[in-house]
C-alpha cells in the first residue's frame, strides 16, 4: 500500500528529552506538554527506556501469548494477569512483577508530567504485545493496521479520554510503526453523517445481557461505529492524509488514542499503560472528542 506522506510529522509529533520515569519537570514543559496532548498531537521521549531485569528477558518470546487474545494483559489494581500460555509459576510471578513495574513507572511520568490531572486518573489495563503486529492475521474491525480512533464494542468509557503510555522494549533494535492521521474533527465530519442515531432500548439491552461492561452512551455509540467504518473504508486507509512515524526500541511515547488517528504498522515487544480521564479534568475540553461530537450533532452524547 502506497502511504501518502501529507501530513508534517513535525505537527504530529513533539520531543522531550528526558531519561527518568520520575523526573521533575519545571512549569514551562508541563504548559508545554499538555497543550500539546490535548491538541491530538503524540508526545516521544526517545532517550526514555524501560530497563528489563536479567530474569525478565527469557519472557520477551511470542510463544507466552495466548494465540486467542490480543494482547498479554495486566489489571494493577487486582494483581491479575490473563492472556498467556506456558508459563511457569516462576515465570508467571516475572511477568507480573515485570508489567506491575512499568504500570508504576508510567503512572509517574503522567503525574509528573501532567499535574493538572493527577487526581482525576484511573488506572487501566497494562498490556504486554509480543507478537509482531505486521503478521497478525484477524478481522477489519480488529486489525490495529489500519487507521483507527480507540473505541471498543464491550467496554463503553461514556466520554472519558483514553491516555495511553507506550514503551518499545524490542531487544532486537526493531522500531515500533505507526502511521498516523487526519486529525479527530476531520474524521468526524467525514464518517459521522453516515452513522444512524442509536436505537432507543438497544444500550439497556446490551447491558442486561452483559455484552458490555457498561452502559452504552449515544457517545460511545458514534464513536464505536466511526471506528469501524474508518477500519473498513478501503479506500480512505489508501487515500487518507497520513504519516509514518517510527518509534525505535528503548523510546516512550504517549498519546490520546480516542483522538489520534493510528494505525501499528510494524513491531514486536511493546508495553503499554492505560489511563482514564473524565473530561472535566482536561484543561481545556472543547478539544476532547465528546465535546466535538456534542458540537457537530448538536446534542448532548453523556
Amino acid at each position: 500500500m502506497c502511504l501518502l506522506l501529507t501530513l508534517n510529522i513535525g505537527l504530529m509529533l513533539q520531543t522531550f528529552p528526558t531519561q527518568r520515569w520520575n523526573e521533575l519537570f519545571p512549569n514551562s514543559t508541563q504548559v508545554q506538554a499538555i497543550n500539546h496532548l490535548e491538541s491530538g498531537q503524540i508526545l516521544h521521549f526517545p532517550k526514555l527506556a524501560f530497563d528489563l531485569f536479567a530474569e525478565e528477558t527469557s519472557l520477551l518470546s511470542p510463544e507466552y501469548a495466548d494465540p486467542h487474545s490480543k494482547n498479554i494483559s495486566y489489571q494493577p489494581e487486582t494483581n491479575k494477569l490473563w492472556g498467556v500460555q506456558h508459563l511457569s509459576d516462576e515465570q508467571h510471578l516475572q511477568l507480573k512483577l515485570m508489567m506491575d513495574r512499568f504500570s508504576t513507572q508510567a503512572l509517574d511520568l503522567i503525574r509528573e508530567l501532567f499535574p493538572h490531572y493527577s487526581t482525576h486518573l484511573m488506572l487501566g489495563r497494562t498490556s504486554f504485545r509480543p507478537i509482531q503486529i505486521s503478521q497478525r492475521k484477524t478481522s477489519y474491525r480488529k486489525d490495529d493496521k489500519r487507521l483507527h480512533v480507540d473505541a471498543f464494542p464491550s467496554a463503553p468509557n461514556q466520554g472519558k479520554r483514553i491516555l495511553r503510555v507506550f514503551c518499545n522494549i524490542n531487544p532486537h533494535g526493531e522500531d515500533r510503526v505507526w502511521r498516523v492521521g487526519e486529525s479527530f474533527e476531520t474524521v468526524a465530519h467525514q464518517f459521522i453523517p453516515l452513522i444512524n442515531k442509536p436505537l432507543p432500548g438497544v444500550s439497556a439491552f446490551l447491558r442486561f445481557l452483559k455484552i458490555t461492561k457498561s452502559y452504552r452512551t449515544a457517545y460511545d455509540h458514534y464513536m464505536l461505529h466511526m471506528h469501524n467504518r474508518m477500519k473498513g473504508d478501503e479506500q480512505y486507509q489508501k487515500k487518507a492524509s497520513q504519516c509514518e512515524i517510527r518509534f525505535p526500541a528503548g523510546s516512550t511515547w504517549i498519546a490520546q488514542t480516542d483522538q489520534v488517528s493510528h494505525a501499528a504498522m510494524q513491531g514486536q515487544y511493546t508495553l503499554e499503560q492505560t489511563f482514564h480521564l473524565p473530561v472535566h479534568a482536561m484543561q481545556d475540553e472543547s478539544r476532547s472528542p465528546l465535546r466535538i461530537l456534542e458540537k457537530l450533532l448538536q446534542q448532548t452524547l453523556v
